[in-house]
């Protein structure tokens, strides 16, 4: 990402530094304004070229930049250990616990998806992200190592596996708990519409002599 950045601002100075001669030389501007235009120019081309961030909709409406900052940082610090997740369902060899792992990923993807959509929902997964998150890429990484030893003993297979099985209920719960915040603002967003159609259609309905000449 900063490599990107960097390459932005090279870009653009490069664009600016080539357009001053350009401009005082063939249209015959005068230098300082040949300058202006060129600065103006190399500083739009920056822009333009600037690496996409998340929550760049939201950062341009000016709403809740500390909350945002704090989910662009939190999601930023666990995006790896999904990838270490993925990275060790395509190493482990039994099937079942190659199923649970991808499926740990995928859940973590999509709470993921789900936060950039709204960061404000953020406290909701903060434990998720900082503890469960990582703690279930160290034991997908324990029983790909459980496997290459071929001295590893069964109950420590167990144990690691039984692990596993129940961070996928905690995955599940929290992508759940996410699901329901959904519901829980559609059903407020239907009660507030419910009212206000039943005030400005229950005036309407009041004010027209139609019904009644009909009548």
């Amino acid at each position: 990402m900063a490599g990107r950045s960097g390459l932005n601002w090279l870009a653009g100075g490069a664009a600016a530094a080539i357009l001053v001669p350009v401009l005082a030389l063939g249209p015959g501007l005068p230098f300082w304004i040949a300058c202006i235009a060129s600065a103006l120019a190399g500083g739009g081309l920056v822009i333009l070229l600037a690496p996409a961030t998340r929550f760049k909709a939201l950062d341009a409406s000016g709403v809740a930049r500390g909350k945002i900052a704090f989910a662009r940082e939190l999601l930023t610090e666990a995006d790896p250990f999904i990838s270490r997740l993925e990275a060790a369902a395509k190493a482990i060899r039994a099937k079942t616990a190659v199923d649970r792992v991808r499926h740990l990923a995928s859940v973590a993807r999509g709470i993921f998806e789900a936060v950039e959509k709204d960061p404000l929902r953020i406290d909701r997964v903060r434990r998720f992200l900082t503890y469960y998150l990582p703690r279930a890429a160290e034991m997908a990484e324990a029983y790909q190592s459980l496997e290459r030893d071929h001295g590893a003993e069964a109950a420590r297979f167990e144990a690691t596996r039984e692990i596993i099985d129940r961070l996928d209920v905690a995955f599940t719960d929290y992508a759940a708990n996410l699901r329901d915040a959904d519901l829980d603002k559609l059903d407020i967003e239907l009660k507030l519409l419910k009212r206000s159609l039943d005030e400005d259609l229950g005036s309407a309905t009041a004010l027209d002599p139609a019904p009644q000449r009909r009548a």
